[in-house]
C-alpha cells in the first residue's frame, strides 16, 4: 500500500481483481469503502481478463507489478481511479506505467499525486526509471507526467513517450 497526503493506493489481489470486474460493489464492499460510479472500459476488461489476471495468478512473477492500483481519496473514502505497471523491471530496471482517472474526480490533481506516490514506491523498489506513452491528443495525461518531471523522450504518429529516472 502507498499513502499520499490524500490518498491510499491499494494493489488488488487476484480475487480483488475479479470483483473489479465484476463491478458489483462486492470489492468496495471488501475494502469497506463506499460505493463508486466506476466505468470499465472495453479496453481495461480486455486487459484485465487477458493479461493482468493471468499475470497476478502467476505465482513465478511479483503480482505488484502486475496488478491493478485502486486510488482511493481518503476524504471521502471512494475509489477515484487506477494505476498499474506493465510488467516487471526490465533488465535495465525500468518499469512501465499506465494510469486513469474516474471523469467525476478528474481535474483535482489525484493522479498527479498518485503517479508521485509510485515513483516514491518504485524508488524503493530500486526500480531505476519509469516509462509511460500517452496519446498526443490527451494533455490531460501528458500533463500529470510533464507535473512528476517526466521527460518526452520520443513519438509516433498518435503517442508521446515520456520518462523518469530514478537514479
Amino acid at each position: 500500500m502507498v499513502e499520499t497526503e490524500r490518498l491510499i493506493i491499494k494493489p488488488l489481489t487476484y480475487e480483488q481483481l475479479k470483483k473489479y470486474i465484476r463491478n458489483d460493489n462486492s470489492l468496495e464492499a471488501e475494502l469497506n469503502i463506499n460505493k463508486s460510479a466506476r466505468i470499465i472500459s472495453t479496453d481495461l476488461k480486455e486487459a484485465l481478463e487477458n493479461t493482468i489476471l493471468p499475470n497476478v495468478a502467476d505465482t513465478n512473477k511479483n503480482y505488484l507489478y502486475s496488478t491493478l492500483w485502486t486510488i482511493i481519496l481518503k476524504a471521502e473514502n471512494k475509489m477515484v481511479g487506477d494505476l498499474c505497471f506493465v510488467g516487471e523491471p526490465s533488465a535495465d530496471g525500468e518499469i512501465e506505467v499506465g494510469y486513469g482517472i474516474y471523469e467525476e474526480f478528474q481535474k483535482r490533481g489525484f493522479m498527479t499525486e498518485a503517479v508521485c506516490g509510485m515513483i516514491k514506491w518504485a524508488e524503493q523498489q530500486n526500480v531505476k526509471s519509469l516509462f509511460a506513452a500517452t496519446e498526443k491528443s490527451n494533455i490531460a495525461s501528458f500533463s500529470v507526467l510533464e507535473r512528476n518531471s517526466f521527460v518526452k523522450c520520443g513519438e509516433t504518429d498518435t503517442l508521446f513517450h515520456w520518462r523518469f529516472k530514478i537514479r
